[in-house]
């Protein structure tokens, strides 16, 4: 189990094999799943609202279910950003209260294939191709959780096509558009990224305190 994890300001992160939901919406909602899906479906949510249960219990008990692009949001929370990744049994989730937010989980090959290496890769391709196979696999796999990590975040999929998005082999951080990611190779051997948008702006003050504060100074 990795975390929970507040890898960025409110931005929280929790891997592992997790427990299955007994939600009853998420229960019925995994009826209509084929069988091999259901219990990594069940998975996934379960370690979601462990989390939340952890980090926002108001939100632990809320329905999951997915917004017009399918991507999954807490009814009632509409501000909240949510996301959930599976790879060969185990699974990964992220929480923002008031941003968005992405996570992959990605467990590599034995070895890197050089078409797709060179897609996700692009100028950095030869570099990582180079490294021995099971290494290079490696690395591919860290940089497309990444990629995988910030459309999920802006909640585009694949239309984002992520495979342009630039990330250094062997970076831990950096940055498309107002979207940030992180990957955590200090605490996952399993590569593991999540990206998260800017945090959300300040209230804007009430007529009464805006009154206020163009007030008069009274200083001497």
């Amino acid at each position: 189990m990795i975390g929970p994890l507040e890898v960025a300001d409110g931005v929280w992160v929790l891997a592992g094999a997790g427990r299955l939901s007994t939600h009853p919406d998420d229960l019925r909602r995994s009826t209509a799943l084929p069988p091999w899906r259901t219990e990594r479906f069940l998975r996934g949510r379960g370690l979601l609202r462990g989390l939340l249960h952890i980090v926002a219990p108001p939100m632990a008990e809320a329905v999951i279910a997915p917004d017009a692009r399918g991507q999954p949001r807490l009814a009632g929370f509409p501000r909240a950003g949510i996301s959930i990744s599976h790879s060969d049994g185990a699974a990964a989730c992220a929480f923002a209260p008031g941003r968005p937010t992405g996570v992959d989980l990605q467990h590599p090959s034995e070895s890197a294939g050089r078409v797709l290496a060179r897609r996700l890769l692009r100028s950095h391709a030869p570099r990582v191709l180079a490294l021995p196979p099971a290494r290079a696999a490696r690395e591919v796999a860290w940089v497309w959780t990444a990629q995988e990590a910030c459309v999920k975040a802006a909640g585009t999929g694949l239309a984002g096509r992520p495979w342009e998005i630039d990330v250094p082999p062997g970076h831990r951080t950096g940055h498309w558009g107002t979207y940030r990611w992180i990957s955590l190779r200090d605490v996952s051997d399993t590569p593991l990224s999540c990206a998260f948008g800017p945090p959300p702006l300040p209230a804007r003050p009430s007529a009464a305190n805006t009154d206020h504060a163009h007030a008069p100074s009274r200083k001497a």
